[in-house]
């Protein structure tokens, strides 16, 4: 019961209060605003104050308005309440809402005649969209007046990117903004062959920025940063503050990169933080309102003055007035004059109630006469002029770029580049500067590392600058007489490149960088994400690959290298074989005994079968003559084998001997990471340090190479295989046993330049990354330096100036693991050491033999008496040599007799002789050397008292008579056997054995 009593109250007195609104005035105008927009009811009653106050204009009259709040995308709600504005009466109708709910008010506008002067409000601040077409009745009225000009967004943003010649930028749009409104811009990109990336940014800025970390790989992130070196924005003030300051903190932008930010509302102090939070260059896109320098021409517009609140530029209000709260006003401005006009006129329509609910409800006859009215003139306020055409536009816009330079300091100063209006388009110049070719008077300080091959030191003269040299001072020199400049060169004081110290702080070369201390940083410094995060680095210049020093082995001398054509199974095989051979050759001989010539000295023995075969198979021919088909047909075939032997023996031999085939273990980084045996390492805390843990301990990229190679450099923490500086590695690999991990450039030249050629290098064959100078974030010089880069690789020179340490004709065999070189077909003396050796061997054996046989023969005959006690003693003789015979004994005829015969003697008239009979105790029948009398053929060659030699079947031997009998045996069988005659009738006869 209290409640309704209390809404009856309220009812009585709003009843009240519009009746005497009613009586004390007849204007009255309606609005609708968003509820987000506040501010504009406020600017609202404020323009409706002043002009009450303002007796010039409505003299007598005062203005009486009903406001109501909606929501912006509930057009039923802004529906429901228009009608109940009109249901009051009200002479027109202001809106500032968004395109959702303006298309319905402008429908029911049209239907009631109600002049409805709408004012486009974009939700939080973003761009602009234009907004779709209302469908209308065909022929009806539109009472419609936009009183925010057209959006012109595409249009000046096209201007803007093709006067930078941007040909590839990413566009980023806020979750709010309707990106059909850029449709245009879109196309007309396309068709000019830029490439425009889209990305939405949404609300939580910090989540997104999170989730691109978390989702795209280092790789990834390495192009997405790169592109987001030329950006337009579309968004809302706030969100492009949030977004700047992200991707600054997280160093996804450089010091080079160049925004731009579009949005009608941006104001000054929005303008002055989203400088101070940038970096590089920005340029920001606004709309802007030409206003006199003079305040009170400012403040006072023909008979109306302006609150000083609003038109003065160092208001507090001022400078944070909107968009929509200008229009607001000026359209508050514009209805007063309208009303003036018309009652100056005397054509006043009175306001009347109008239902939208009947059915039959007529609109407003005033309605058409009070829209010509607002159409026909304009007004100067807030936004400079507002008028419409006859199509209900306001014409009148205007922009204004501003911008920033390439800087380090933030909340530098921002100018005014240019302006654009839709009459007279672009009026100024934009270029995105970028350093000319000239750098004369720039004078840098570059920091270095000492490194074999890229920067050494030439010359240190005490009292004078260093001088260094290497392939980065030839780059660097080739820039510096291109471009221009000059530079100071100095080490980094911990001779370290540099890494991320557990406080957050950089050391060595990149803590110069980072610090500020210098200019370039230079050396054999490769491009890793970690670096690039905190500083700036040209193209590449050299590519880089992880590669490993090794020694190579020592050459041993073989001293039977002569034996290596052959395995030691077939040289065993060989020597089987002739003995083989010489066995059966004995044997086929023993069993079918060859028919010898007579006089012929040879025997088949085994000895003699054994020394023919070996000599048949070394090519030196045989003393035994086979006369058997079996013997000669075996002989054959093993000539021909031995003709193969010592054919393929030769051949092979001289390849061995001109060709060195010792391979090494290691020969690839697969290799090296397999074994265990040899240690190795690289430089703590370097790239090649780092890249190898990393892909070791990288779930997503383990690679098992890197992760085997990770276990031995980590070895004890990586204080036993790993050394401070690259020079300290080498002299490990040159002086130990010990493999070393680092650039294959570096280690390429360390084994070009050694003097003993002991080094030979192994690397990989694709180069995943490569050295880069490195800057200061946001240098200048980063694009300057890289275009000169690439011109210097395109025309060879940068080739001309790596043949200079990298030289074609290498004097070291860089990829042998072995320290002997190929030197065509000559052989030293270590080829031939084994054959030599073997040859004094058989000239020592032999020498010893002759020796033994020597002492031996001594040894022997001291056993036999003397001549002169022979002489003395014929017993003595007799027992001495049972094989001699007296001196009137004759030798035996051949054939006469068998051996058990028994001697016969004869008496001759001449003389008279004894036939002897070998002793028993002979093995085989003596030769006997006797004074017999012959009748020779030739009686001038034999004398006739000449020695004569008789023999057996079975010929003599060494080992059977005396050397001096052997002797005379041989010459006599030689020089007198064929010439002898057989014994005459008057010859005694001999006995045959």
């Amino acid at each position: 019961m209290k409640v309704l009593l209390a809404v009856l109250l309220v009812a009585v007195f709003w009843s009240q209060e519009w009746k005497s609104a009613l009586s004390d005035s007849i204007i009255h105008i309606g609005a609708i605003f968003d509820e987000s927009a506040r501010k504009d009811d406020e600017v609202f009653r404020l323009a409706v104050a002043d002009l009450n106050l303002n007796n010039e204009i409505l003299e007598t009259e005062k203005i009486t308005f009903s406001v109501e709040f909606v929501d912006g995308n509930n057009p039923f709600q802004a529906v429901q309440e228009a009608c109940e504005l009109m249901n009051r009466g009200i002479l027109a109708l202001v809106s500032s809402i968004g395109c959702m709910s303006a298309g319905s008010l402008q429908t029911l506008a049209d239907a009631m005649h109600i002049p409805h002067l709408y004012i486009q409000r974009s939700p939080v601040g973003t761009p602009r969209s234009t907004c779709p077409p209302t469908s209308r009745i065909p022929g009806a009225d539109d009472y419609t007046l936009m009183v925010r000009p057209p959006v012109f967004l595409n249009e000046v943003i096209m201007q803007v990117v093709s006067e930078y010649s941007w040909q590839k930028f990413v566009l980023f749009y806020d979750s709010d903004f309707d990106i059909r409104g850029i449709e245009d811009f879109l196309d007309r990109t396309s068709q000019q062959g830029m490439d425009v990336s889209l990305q939405k940014v949404e609300s939580n800025v910090n989540m997104m920025i999170t989730g691109l970390f978390r989702t795209m790989r280092v790789e990834e992130l390495h192009r997405y940063r790169d592109t987001l070196r030329r950006a337009v924005l579309f968004m809302s003030p706030a969100t492009a503050k949030a977004f700047i300051t992200e991707v600054v903190e997280t160093n996804l932008v450089a010091f080079d990169c160049h925004w731009i930010l579009i949005n009608e509302e941006i104001s000054d102090y929005d303008l002055q933080e989203l400088v101070m939070k940038s970096i590089g260059r920005l340029t920001l896109v606004r709309q802007m309102f030409p206003m006199p320098q003079n305040t009170t021409q400012r403040c006072v517009k023909h008979n109306h003055r302006i609150n000083t609140s609003l038109c003065d530029p160092k208001s507090p209000k001022a400078q944070q007035l909107e968009i929509t709260n200008r229009y607001i006003y000026d359209t508050v401005l514009l209805l007063a004059n309208t009303f003036h006009r018309k009652l100056e006129d005397r054509k006043w329509h009175s306001m009347a109630s109008l239902s939208c609910i009947r059915k039959n409800s007529k609109p407003w006859q005033g309605g058409k006469s009070m829209l010509e009215t607002v159409k026909k003139f304009g007004v100067s306020g807030l936004t400079s002029f507002l008028e419409f055409t006859d199509n209900g536009t306001n014409p009148n816009i205007f922009f204004e770029i501003l911008g920033t330079n390439y800087g380090e300091d933030r909340g530098r100063g921002v100018s005014r580049l240019a302006t654009w209006d839709p009459v007279h388009g672009l009026n100024g110049t934009l270029t995105d500067r970028k350093l000319e070719n000239n750098m004369r008077g720039v004078v840098l300080r570059v920091v270095t590392v000492l490194v074999t091959i890229c920067v050494m030191v030439s010359e240190n003269v005490l009292g004078k600058p260093k001088k260094y040299q290497g392939f980065s001072i030839d780059v660097l020199d080739a820039l510096s007489n291109y471009l221009g400049f000059k530079y100071e060169i100095y080490v980094a004081p911990d001779h370290k490149y540099g890494s991320l110290q557990p406080d957050g702080q950089w050391n060595g070369l990149m803590g110069e960088l980072v610090f500020k201390r210098a200019d370039v940083g230079l050396s054999a410094l490769t491009i890793t994400p970690e670096r690039e995060s905190v500083v700036d680095f040209t193209t590449r210049y050299m590519d880089y690959s992880v590669g490993v020093l090794l020694r190579k082995a020592e050459r041993t001398v073989d001293m039977f290298a002569c034996l290596a054509p052959f395995d030691l199974s077939l040289w065993a095989c060989i020597a089987g074989t002739v003995l083989l051979i010489g066995i059966l050759v004995y044997l086929l001989n023993w069993l079918n005994p060859p028919r010898l010539p007579m006089g012929s000295v040879s025997s088949t023995t085994l000895y003699n079968s054994m020394w023919f075969v070996y000599g048949s198979f070394v090519q030196q021919g045989g003393e035994v003559p086979y006369t058997t088909l079996a013997t000669r047909m075996m002989m054959g075939v093993w000539w021909m084998f031995a003709l193969i032997v010592i054919s393929s023996y030769t051949a092979n031999l001289a390849a061995f001997l001109t060709i060195s085939r010792i391979e090494n273990s290691i020969q690839s980084l697969q290799d090296l990471s397999k074994q265990t045996e040899l240690p190795y390492g690289t430089v703590l805390d370097s790239a090649v340090y780092d890249q190898v843990r990393s892909k070791a301990m990288n779930p997503f990229e383990r690679d098992p190479m890197y992760s085997q190679m990770w276990r031995m450099i980590n070895r004890t923490g990586g204080a036993d295989n790993n050394v401070e500086e690259s020079g300290e590695g080498i002299r490990k690999v040159k002086y130990g046993r010990f493999g070393f991990v680092w650039d294959a450039a570096v280690l390429e030249y360390v084994a070009n330049n050694d003097e003993d050629c002991s080094f030979y290098t192994v690397s990989s064959n694709a180069p995943d990354r490569g050295y880069g100078i490195a800057m200061q974030h946001g240098s200048p010089y980063r694009d300057i330096f890289s275009q000169r880069i690439l011109e210097l690789q395109q025309n060879g020179d940068m080739d001309i100036l790596k043949l200079k340490w990298w030289p074609k004709d290498s004097p070291c065999d860089l990829y042998s693991s072995d320290q002997m070189r190929q030197r065509g077909n000559a052989l030293d003396i270590h080829s031939f050491a084994g054959v030599f050796c073997v040859l004094a061997a058989g000239v020592v054996i032999s020498c010893l033999i002759a020796m033994v046989e020597s002492w031996w023969s001594r040894r022997k005959g001291s056993r036999v008496p003397s001549k002169e006690a022979q002489a003395d003693d014929p017993s003595a003789m007799q027992a001495a040599d049972p094989c001699s015979h007296g001196p009137n004994e004759h030798p035996l005829s051949l054939g006469s007799q068998t051996q058990n015969q028994t001697p016969n003697t004869a008496n001759t008239a001449g003389s008279t002789a004894t036939h002897y009979q070998p002793p028993a105790c002979c093995d085989i029948p003596c030769a006997l050397i006797v004074q017999h009398s012959y009748e020779p053929t030739n009686p001038s060659e034999i004398t006739p008292k000449m020695r004569m030699t008789t023999f057996t079947t079975s010929p003599p031997t060494p080992r059977t008579i005396r050397r001096s009998t052997w002797s005379t045996y041989t010459a006599g069988l030689t020089a007198c056997a064929p010439r002898m005659k057989a014994p005459t009738s008057s010859s005694p006869p001999l006995p045959s054995i």
